[in-house]
Order: structure tokens, then C-alpha cells, then sequence
């Protein structure tokens, strides 16, 4: 099957929605949403404005860890339907102008995948044990750190049949994958074939700085990943025509920018640090927050993109800022304990915001507007909460909740039954906050992210633009200008509770009129160095900047 006819670079005009497609639609009364129910919802998500879907892990999995414990890399879980299942929603969702990105967990497998059940009863030395990292010694590579620091306490577990650790980054029942064995990249490689084959547009490669170990070193970001990157895209682009590569690599820009390699590796990164600095920017009222990181973050090449999110299926890492800032973030959006899992938060975009519509429209709109590509994660658009009462981070992956019906309209199954509880917290209790009382409300948060999505997407700018920041005259605005080939957007934040005047320094656009974009409104023509803007407390601004 064929991908999605287009640019080959479409995803820098993208918007990207992540669905937990266990958690969306249930079309079978079994209380699990599959793919029969996502594609039955494929129209609501078109006429939002997104125009590509993340699908979470869709393989057989023990579903130890929500899927990303893959026990078989081309199957689909009977939970969720079936490869035929799986076909028909890449038609479905291509008719209608939506691309889709599936998973592909390139570190680890899970332990019950056929490849680490031989792997485990072969004796030392023979091909099959090397599959996965095996050592005698649980002192080796010591310089790794520990990811889920609340679950495990080494990166070692001892494996009674083989009579020797596996090493593993995340999980003890994800061992992980022996790059240094052929056998392995070729797998690999022949994996990537068969989701593109079935017309997949883009992969998200998981955990991918953590492929390779040595000794000495952190065991991240090794060359001999960025090698194998290389040697992935190559692959790609010499069978697959405009099919994409998205990579999930937690770490600092000067690192993350290498996994685009010279636009030779992966065709999109995504920039965790900007994310926490965003909320830490909100909550000091303040733009030097993002200011600093977009200043540190290398230009990247042509032909390649970052993907910028505000919430998605996991914590909100707090990996990528200083042990102060980790704190006060802490300090400020985790006061019960409970949200707090390794080092991040584990709660939705609305609870995050204390439910502050003024401060996740503006949230939003940094979000849409920033260089970048945006992530929205399902649910976001509503306003849903989450459950700090389930464990890990399930609390973030409760059922859509589409209607004050049934188990919110997910589900005809017996509630007991359903993949994850509702979410009954009265201050988002589905029976309030659901798409259909929100579409039938003009005003409501869904239909106000619905125009800001249709208004972005008329210009380029936003996806493909340069951007040059603005002397906004106080440190408690964010303001910036995008550009793509006659396309001018300014883009100014008041980050203040506060009404604050923004005299705007727009001397580079001297003659230009600025056209406020939601209603089309004209304000007077850029003519002093100092342009005179006065915004509400947590209000934000697009303009198109027309003429000279």
C-alpha cells in the first residue's frame, strides 16, 4: 500500500494529534477502544484541523508497559483488531488527508519475545544469545543512568536460564537489543519495511539514544547510534518515498540536534526541553524561560523539522532542566506528592493549569505558533483530566470522553470492564467536560482550538517560517515574527496575569500593517520604532504583517 501522496517534506506543514488508540473508541463492546473505533471518529479528528496521527504500540504485547513491551513487531494486538483492521484505517484515514506514524520501540523488547525466550536458553557464545547485552558482571557500564528511578535500581537483572544479567534501560522486563549483532539492524530494517509497506508515513523511533553501550561513557548519544541512523535513512529514502522518521530523544538541544544528522538521519526530533520551560515561563510570568533554550538550540538542517508538545502519554520529564528549576517546577505544578513519577509530573495539559482557560489558550497558542511542528495529545482539546489514583502513568491515559452518556460514549461495556476508570474528579468529570456538549457550545475550548487550528493552517509561515524574536519592552512578554516567503506573522504573549502595555520594537517592519487574524481587523501601520499593543492579563495575539 502507498503512503499519502504530497511534499515529501510534509510533515513541516503538519499538526500531529497522539492517540492512545486503547483509550479513544470502543467499537466492540469489550471495553478496550480499537481501530474499528478510531476510524469510526476519523471525521471528528479531520474537522478539528489535525492532519497526521500518532498511534501508540499497536503489536502483541504483554502490556506491561502500555505496549512499548513489543513480544511480536509486525502483529496487532487482538485487543485492538487485526492487521486487515489496521489496513482499513490507513485508507480510511488517507481518504480523507491524514497521514499516520506508528511506533517502532528500537531499543528493547519485550521479555516474552521469541527472540529473548532463544536467546536466554542458548549457550554463551552461539548467535542466538547475542541478540540482546549479557554480562557476568553487574558493575558494567556504570556511567548509564537509571531512567524509571522510582521502578528500578539498576540497569542489570539476572536471568536464572541463562545463568547471566541483561542489561536493560528501562523496565527489567525490556531487555534491550544488541546493535553491535547484525541479526539485529537487519531485523530491524526489514521491520521498518513492513509498517511502510502497509502504508504507514512515518515512524517514531522510541528511546533511540540508548541503543548502543560502552564502557566509560553514558551509554547515550554513542556515534555508533547516529552510524545506524544513517544507515536506517539511507534504507528508507532508497525504498520509501516521502515517509518520515521521528525521533524520541530526551535530551539537551546541542545533543538532540545531532540526531538529524547532516539531514541524513531522522527527519524530525522532538524538543523536550523547550516543553517544561514553557510551563516554567507561565507560571513566572516571564519569557527568559524560553527565550534561553530557543537561544541555545542549534539551527538545524533544511530538510528537517523539531516536533513541539505540551502533554503527551508519559510524565512531563523534567530530565532536561537544572536540579533548581526541577525543583521549583515541582514546587509549583506537583504540590501532591502523587503527581510526581521519576523525575517529572504526571498530569494532564488542564490539571497542569489548575483548569485556566486564559492560561491553555495561552499555552496553546505558544505551542502553534513556536518553530516546530505541535503534538496535541487527545483529550487536550477538551480539557480532559486525568486520575492520580492509578498507577505509573495510566492517570493520563483514561478513557476520550466523547458524551455525557455510557462510560462517556467510549464504551458499552460494563465499567468495570473499561481499559482505564473515567474520570469522575468533579472538577473534570466526563459527564461536564466531553466533545459533544463542547461542539454544541461556540464558545467552548474545543471550538476555540478547532479556529486557532484552521487559522494556523492558512499560513506557511507558522510550519516552515524563520522566526526573529521582539524587544516586547518587559521581560513578561514573548513576542516574535515567522516568515516564509511573504508570509509575516507576529505572534505576541502578555505571559502576565496582569493587562501590560507591549511597546513592540517592529523597526525591521516600518510600513507594515499589522491584520489582527481573528477577525480580520487592520491596526495602524508599523511607523516608529516602538509599536504601541496593549493585551489582557494571559493574552496573546497573531497579526498578519502586511505591505512594505
Amino acid at each position: 500500500m502507498s503512503g499519502l501522496s504530497g511534499p515529501p517534506d510534509w510533515y513541516k506543514d503538519a499538526v500531529v494529534y497522539e492517540v492512545g488508540v486503547r483509550s479513544f473508541c470502543d467499537s466492540d463492546g469489550d471495553g478496550y477502544g480499537d481501530l474499528k473505533g478510531l476510524v469510526s471518529k476519523l471525521d471528528y479528528l479531520a474537522d478539528l484541523g489535525v492532519t497526521a496521527l500518532w498511534l501508540l504500540p499497536l503489536c502483541p504485547s504483554p502490556m506491561r508497559d502500555d505496549g512499548y513491551d513489543i513480544a511480536d513487531y509486525k502483529g496487532i494486538h487482538p485487543q485492538v483488531g487485526t492487521l486487515d483492521d489496521f489496513r482499513a484505517l490507513i485508507e480510511a484515514a488517507h481518504a480523507r488527508g491524514l497521514r499516520v506514524i506508528t511506533e517502532l520501540v528500537l531499543n528493547h523488547t519485550s521479555d516474552q519475545h521469541p527472540w529473548f525466550q532463544r536467546a536466554r536458553r542458548a549457550p554463551k557464545g552461539h548467535p542466538d544469545r547475542d541478540w540482546y547485552v549479557w554480562s557476568d558482571d553487574p558493575e558494567r557500564y556504570k556511567g548509564a543512568r537509571v531512567i524509571f528511578q522510582d521502578f528500578e535500581k539498576t540497569n542489570w537483572t539476572w536471568d536464572a536460564d541463562a545463568k547471566a544479567y541483561y542489561w536493560h534501560r528501562f523496565y527489567h522486563h525490556q531487555p534491550d537489543l544488541n546493535f553491535e549483532h547484525a541479526p539485529v539492524r537487519e531485523a530491524i530494517l526489514d521491520v521498518v519495511d513492513h509498517w511502510f509497506g502497509l502504508g504507514v508515513d512515518g515512524l517514531r523511533l522510541d528511546a533511540v539514544p540508548y541503543l548502543y553501550e560502552r564502557e566509560g561513557t553514558s551509554s547515550e548519544n554513542l556515534p555508533e547510534t547516529h552510524a545506524f541512523l544513517k544507515t536506517l535513512r539511507a534504507h528508507v529514502d532508497a525504498k520509501w518515498t516521502g515517509r518520515m522518521l521521528l525521533a524520541e530523544a530526551n535530551q539537551w538541544p546541542e545533543d538532540a540536534v545531532k540526531y538529524f544528522g547532516d539531514g541524513d538521519e531522522c527527519h524530525m526530533a522532538f524538543h523536550f526541553p523547550l516543553m517544561p520551560r514553557l510551563f516554567m515561563a507561565m507560571r513566572r510570568e516571564e519569557r527568559r524561560p524560553i527565550a534561553e533554550i530557543m537561544a541555545r538550540t542549534p539551527a538545524i538542517p533544511d530538510n528537517c523539522q523539531w516536533a513541539l508538545f505540551l502533554r503527551n502519554h508519559d510524565e512531563l520529564t523534567l530530565e532536561m532542566v537544572t536540579d533548581e528549576e526541577r525543583d521549583y517546577l515541582w514546587r509549583e505544578y506537583a504540590k501532591d506528592p502523587k503527581a510526581r513519577l521519576n523525575l517529572g509530573i504526571r498530569r494532564r495539559l488542564a490539571p497542569l493549569l489548575d483548569g485556566d482557560r486564559r492560561r491553555m489558550e495561552m499555552m496553546t497558542a505558544m505551542l502553534l505558533s513556536l518553530p516546530g511542528t505541535p503534538v496535541l495529545y487527545y483529550g487536550d482539546e477538551i480539557g480532559m483530566g486525568d486520575n492520580l489514583g492509578l498507577g505509573d502513568r495510566n492517570g493520563v491515559r483514561t478513557p476520550m470522553q466523547w458524551s455525557p452518556d455510557r462510560n462517556a460514549g467510549f464504551s458499552t461495556a460494563d465499567a468495570s470492564k473499561l481499559v482505564q476508570p473515567l474520570v469522575t474528579d468533579p472538577a473534570y468529570h466526563w459527564q461536564t467536560f466531553n466533545v459533544e456538549l463542547q461542539k454544541a457550545n461556540e464558545s467552548s475550548f474545543l471550538n476555540w482550538t478547532r479556529r486557532l487550528l484552521r487559522l494556523r493552517a492558512r499560513h506557511p509561515a507558522f510550519g516552515r517560517g524563520s522566526v526573529t524574536f521582539v524587544d516586547a519592552g518587559t521581560y513578561h512578554a514573548l513576542a516574535f515574527v515567522r516568515e516564509f516567503e511573504g508570509d509575516r506573522v507576529l505572534v505576541a504573549c502578555n505571559l502576565s496575569r496582569f493587562t501590560r502595555p507591549l511597546p513592540l520594537d517592529l523597526s525591521r517592519w516600518k510600513g507594515a500593517t499589522p491584520v489582527e487574524l481573528f477577525g480580520g481587523v487592520r491596526f495602524p501601520p508599523v511607523a516608529d520604532d516602538r509599536y504601541q499593543l496593549t493585551l489582557g492579563p494571559r493574552g496573546f495575539c497573531w497579526f498578519a504583517l502586511e505591505g512594505p
